[in-house]
């Protein structure tokens, strides 16, 4: 499908067979202000802009009693609108039908176009365009560390675009929204792909705790309790002690990059200091996060962990670390944990010391047998990730295509090339 729409990107250039008219916005768009004052207990749909030629988006219902500012302005199907506070990052669009009727303030002016000039769909292509947010950053006035740096109406209709005759505008978005498809339909079979691969491994923790009888608890193979780290306030001094975030062992992939740093004094003999294999799992987090686990690789080195991880102190004569990494991940313990997890809140879960030590847990399984597995799953999940991994290059391959199409429309026109 890559090969494809290859071809597809290469065959656009037919259409740029001569030299397009630099044309101002003013040429073909008018405002069509349309102010509208809301009652005192009318609820609103606002109307917000994505950035990037993203374009409109619901961004929400606010209640008649939360609105402060009555004043508002409606937009209707195929209106042309723009954030005048954001142009400069691509907040351009064209209003669709399932919009009509909703409102903006008046930081979103609108526009109605000549569709005797210009076809719509050819302008929210071009709203993709960079440099036309370059055009708009050089327009605006103000200070972008404020947010401040606007573009004012009278500007916007001096902004410039390439314009074609109106027959070939409708070939290339003709073209272009092919494309459009099939990169869809292959972000789609990328994430029908990942979805699968982690199906796959979450299948084959299924079927291994369907394969044993789990006898016994984790506490069977440890040589402890379980215990938590130390949360010190933290300064990131480029000198001080590393501090794993509850990140780094989110999603049971040790992530070392996840820590911050503390200047504070720290006790060369204390409990919370990491070895490279520490068995770690998040003490406190959202239902679906609480209880992850993950394996400390040794780095960052010299680092403690953080009271809201608790080390696990597996007994290596009697379980295999990365088995009963392997073992935490598997729904029946998922299962465990979202049963035994306790807090008020809804959102934020904690589970304690004995929840850990009571973890359904196959005592029985030799040595050896857990370590025949744990290599039969090292191999499924490099597998897993390899997919992942060409899957996730490919869809960032898919996601430059546009850029590259518009550079190669629209540029020879700005820049007084020939044609391509």
């Amino acid at each position: 499908m890559i090969v494809n729409v290859l071809s597809e990107i290469n065959s656009t250039q037919e259409f740029a067979t001569a030299r397009w008219a630099p044309t101002k916005f003013s040429e073909f768009l008018k405002p069509n202000k349309r102010p509208y004052t809301l009652g005192p207990e009318e609820d609103a749909n606002l109307v917000g802009m994505r950035l990037y030629g993203g374009g409109p988006f619901h961004r929400e219902l606010k209640v008649a009693d939360k609105i402060r500012k009555k004043s508002h302005f409606v937009v209707r199907t195929g209106d042309v609108i723009y954030n005048k506070l954001f142009a400069w990052k691509g907040t351009f669009g064209v209003v669709p039908s399932e919009f009509d009727g909703m409102f903006v303030s008046d930081k979103f002016p609108t526009y109605a176009h000549d569709p005797e000039k210009i076809d719509l769909n050819f302008l929210k292509w071009f709203f993709r365009y960079a440099p036309l947010w370059d055009q708009a950053r050089a327009m605006s006035t103000g200070s972008a560390a404020l947010s401040k740096l606007t573009l004012n109406p009278p500007k916007f209709l001096e902004l410039i675009i390439p314009l074609p005759p109106l027959c070939e505008q409708r070939l290339i978005v003709s073209k272009l929204d092919s494309l459009a498809l099939k990169v869809s339909a292959l972000n789609e079979l990328h994430r029908t792909s990942r979805d699968e691969a982690n199906v796959l491994f979450g299948a084959y923790l299924n079927k291994l705790t369907e394969s044993y009888n789990v006898l016994g608890m984790l506490s069977d193979v440890l040589e402890g309790k379980p215990r938590n780290g130390w949360s010190a306030a933290c300064d990131n001094a480029s000198d001080g002690t590393a501090i794993l975030a509850l990140s780094a062992v989110t999603g049971y992939e040790y992530n070392a990059t996840s820590f911050k740093r503390t200047s504070l004094p720290t006790n060369p003999d204390a409990h919370y200091w990491l070895k490279p294999g520490d068995l770690l799992i998040t003490r406190s987090n959202t239902p679906e996060l609480v209880g992850h686990a993950a394996i400390y690789d040794g780095y960052p080195e010299r680092c403690i962990y953080p009271d809201l991880i608790m080390r696990i102190p597996v007994n290596e004569a009697l379980a295999d670390i990365k088995f009963v990494w392997y073992w935490l991940r598997t729904p029946l313990v998922r299962k465990y944990m979202r049963a035994n997890s306790k807090g008020t809140s809804p959102t934020m879960k904690k589970i304690n010391q004995g929840t850990v030590m009571g973890i359904p847990f196959p005592n029985n399984i030799p040595l050896k047998e857990q370590r025949k597995i744990t290599s039969r799953l090292d191999n499924l999940r490099m597998k897993v990730t390899q997919i992942k991994e060409l899957q996730g290059q490919a869809g960032e391959e898919a996601d430059t295509f546009f850029p590259a199409i518009l550079d190669r429309l629209f540029r020879p026109f700005e820049t007084g090339e020939s044609a391509p």
